[in-house]
């Protein structure tokens, strides 16, 4: 009989290393020994962060309550995203989580739209949108599951301080045995004949011996480069963007349940909404933008102090080759890096940990569970690479370097054909392990100016003015909803204020 891992060794914190922990927790059986080791002297990068829905999955997988989690790291409800000068540099749209109505006689809502835009209808597809009005309303409310409710068809993220997320999960991880041990990582040992690890010698002297480990050390990747040499796919040809300032700021004006995401010159500004303050930050390309004058667009365009200098972050966007290598798995930074223009990191990390143990081998060789689980994560890497991309090659910029390069360059296959197949038709094609909904999709293509050059030719058994009937209908059941929802900031005072909200209120 195979025999079972023992011992699972997390190396580093933060949370990628945290999130790893809770999930193997709750995921494998109780008797495996799970060690992770930090060092309080080697900072993180701790920034608010923005989330997709999935996150809600994984809190309900390792057991969080959701109202505790909101108070505990000041987290915010997200309906979406809002880009600013996407497309073109006047231009506004909303990517919300959820969808533009229901299906009606097997026709799609945005089908139904390009039909009445073809009839001389001006209406937007996101008037369509419940989450997209909502967000615009400063209005927020959970779904209800109901299919007979108004508030059935969008969904919800959280905006959090990624800071406090780990500490809160290094606390539900103690108390459920996980082991922590504060040192820094001194050397990896590996079996000079299988080239397996076989443990971590710390600085203080001790050495930690496991079955599996587990590498959230962030870009250096000390266990999957540094003694796999798993390799690394660079794709900054695609995604020039290769630097990022942040910055908190005081809160100001009204608690946005969105996070935004407004284009500039080398690059773009992210704002995230938490409750004690608002994470910001200018992901560029250093080569368009210097370093300080990109620092500056940043502190130009923030909308309340700075409460501290700002951090630069420099990354290289790309993959591991192996994000599993022999008997070590690679999550978050360590794995690679995609910009946060999407909220992806954190649903990355994700992915990882729950398609491991959907893999979860026994202790020794497992050729085709690594094979499978590498396929699967190189296919949601370029899922996620191609979903960014969208937004760069969409576009008519024309006042920046960055916007001539992007718009021009070669584009991977796989998206290429997406764009073409949603032109022709307006259908929003996905692949296997896409990470977004075809809602999603549609977002963006409509919202950056692809227009489809026809619409479904079914569409047409209806009468135009039923059509009309139908979208009109939709409309006016958005603004009775808006308009009976309280504001996102009454909501979080009213259900899960954290002490410094109600401290500011």
């Amino acid at each position: 009989m195979p025999e079972p891992i023992r011992k699972i060794v997390i190396a580093g914190g933060g949370t990628a290393g945290w999130m790893c922990a809770a999930a193997l927790r709750t995921g494998v059986p109780a008797e495996v020994e799970i060690t992770l080791v930090e060092s309080e002297d080697i900072g993180i990068i701790g920034v608010g962060e923005a989330t997709i829905p999935t996150i809600r999955d994984f809190n309900e997988l390792i057991g969080l309550e959701e109202g505790d989690f909101v108070r505990r790291t000041e987290a915010t409800f997200k309906l979406g995203i809002d880009f600013v000068g996407w497309g073109t540099k006047e231009n506004r749209y909303f990517h919300g989580f959820g969808d533009f109505g229901a299906v009606h006689q097997g026709l799609e809502p945005h089908q139904m739209w390009r039909r009445l835009k073809a009839a001389g209808d001006p209406a937007s597809l996101f008037d369509w949108s419940m989450p997209t009005q909502l967000a615009y309303a400063g209005k927020f409310f959970p779904p209800n599951p109901n299919p007979k409710s108004a508030l059935r068809d969008y969904t919800y993220a959280f905006h959090f301080d990624a800071s406090l997320y780990a500490a809160y999960l290094r606390e539900l991880c103690e108390k459920r045995g996980v082991k922590r041990i504060n040192a820094r990582i001194a050397n990896v040992g590996t079996n000079a004949e299988t080239g397996f690890l076989t443990g971590l010698a710390l600085d203080d002297g001790r050495f930690v011996d496991g079955d599996f480990f587990i590498d959230c050390t962030g870009f250096r990747g000390l266990l999957i480069e540094g003694a796999l040499k798993a390799g690394y796919t660079d794709w900054s040809h695609w995604l020039p963007v290769d630097r990022a300032w942040a910055v908190p700021c005081a809160r100001s004006g009204t608690l946005t349940p969105y996070t935004s995401a407004m284009a500039h010159e080398a690059g773009w500004q992210w704002r995230i909404p938490l409750q004690h303050r608002t994470g910001n930050g200018h992901v560029f390309s250093s080569r368009f933008m210097d370093e300080q004058a990109a620092a500056d667009v940043l502190l130009q365009n923030l909308d309340g102090k700075a409460l501290k200098d700002p951090m630069l972050v420099r990354f290289l966007t790309g993959h591991r080759n192996r994000f599993w290598a022999k008997n070590c798995i690679c999550a978050g930074l360590a794995s690679g890096f995609l910009e946060p223009l999407e909220s992806t990191s954190i649903n990355l990390i994700q992915t990882a940990v729950v398609r491991f143990l959907e893999h979860y081998p026994d202790k020794g060789p497992s050729p085709v569970l690594e094979a499978e689980y590498n396929r699967k994560m190189q296919l949601s890497y370029e899922r996620v690479r191609d979903f960014i991309i969208l937004h760069y090659v969409l576009q008519s910029r024309d006042d920046g370097e960055l916007w001539r390069y992007t718009r021009n360059m070669a584009m991977p296959d796989t998206l290429a054909y997406k764009i073409e197949l949603f032109r022709a038709r307006g259908i929003p094609l996905l692949y296997d392990y896409d990470h977004f909904h075809q809602p999603s999709w549609i977002s963006v293509f409509v919202g950056q100016g692809l227009i489809p050059e026809s619409y479904d030719p079914l569409v047409d058994r209806l009468p135009l003015d039923q059509v009309q009937s139908l979208m009109r209908q939709r409309r006016e059941q958005i603004a009775a909803v808006a308009a009976k929802l309280p504001a996102h900031e009454d909501f979080i005072r009213a259900h899960c204020p954290s002490p410094s909200f109600l401290k500011a209120s």
